[in-house]
């Protein structure tokens, strides 16, 4: 974040406890990681719920985090959306333990 010239501490985690908050929340296991309310890597058919979760990395391999490239350019995309001198809101990552970051 900080190469892209973000502040790391607006980083917001929201709990995700029930089955019932995953299906309202759409979360498709953890770590789910949204940037301005996005989620980096959409979990297609995934279903929702409070299980562990696998991305597709871009070379094919799977891992249980999503590709780097994949959150760099989900971080771009956000700026780029983003008004001149206005803070982005919004950043937000999983931190494994059934935490995901909810719309902005």
């Amino acid at each position: 974040m900080e190469s892209l010239g973000l502040d790391s501490t607006t980083i917001e985690e929201r709990e995700v406890a029930t089955d019932d908050s995953a299906e309202r929340e759409g979360f498709a296991g953890s770590p789910t990681i949204r940037v301005a309310g996005r989620d980096v890597q959409a979990p297609g058919d995934e279903a929702t719920g409070l299980t562990c979760r696998l991305y597709r990395l871009r070379d094919g391999r799977i891992s249980p985090l999503p590709d780097p490239a994949d959150l760099r350019d989900a971080l771009v995309a956000a700026t780029a959306a983003v008004d001149p001198g206005e803070e982005m809101v919004g950043a937000g990552r999983d931190a494994g333990t059934g935490r995901a970051e909810g719309p902005g």
